[in-house]
């Protein structure tokens, strides 16, 4: 199934999982730690409300100023969107929206760090299954994305905290990669 048919045949907590990986792997771009999500995180898997943990992860990785900022990365930007843009409360049709912006924010945000030039028009197809000539840091961002809603679309998986302690183990790689270009950016900028 191409990635746009999981989000749409994704349940109320894979949509959730869904939209808190893509977050949570452009976490290196907000200037958070590792764990400031965690909460979200735990919120999902015990199934209880997380209003109070977004609202503290808000707080916690600011970004107010860089949405009023017109000359903001634009990377930057679209992770604060991300997290913006988050619903308070957890909603199916909510949860779907954000998931799908989510994954094309996210998608896009690794098009502008990959080194190899990527045409911009084309990503709404590679969400479909058109991936050749997919730059290498894109290509690995949209098998993350297939790979969670996958863990949680197996029977029990999105109920079961197994199912979502593999999609958080899967989104840590994909935030220790997109870490590693952040940092390789930064050096780069100062050269």
């Amino acid at each position: 199934m191409s990635l746009v048919e999981l989000i749409a045949d994704a349940d109320e907590r894979g949509l959730a999982a869904s939209g808190l990986a893509c977050l949570d792997r452009c976490v290196p771009l907000l200037g958070g730690s590792d764990e400031v999500l965690r909460p979200l995180w735990g919120r999902l898997a015990e199934g209880s409300a997380w209003d109070t943990a977004l609202a503290e992860a808000r707080v916690a990785l600011g970004g107010a100023d860089v949405l009023e900022d017109s000359s903001a990365d634009e990377a930057i930007t679209l992770a604060y969107r991300m997290l913006g843009a988050a619903p308070s409360r957890r909603t199916a049709a909510e949860l779907r929206e954000w998931a799908d912006a989510c994954s094309v924010a996210a998608l896009q945000i690794h098009r502008l760090l990959d080194p190899v030039p990527d045409d911009s028009t084309r990503l709404h197809a590679r969400r479909e299954g058109h991936t050749e000539g997919m730059p290498p840091l894109v290509a690995a961002e949209l098998r993350r994305q297939i790979r969670i809603l996958e863990l949680l679309a197996t029977p029990g998986a999105a109920t079961s905290t197994a199912g979502l302690r593999q999609a958080l183990d899967v989104s840590t790689e994909g935030r220790r990669v997109l870490r590693a270009v952040v940092s390789r950016r930064v050096r780069g900028s100062r050269v």
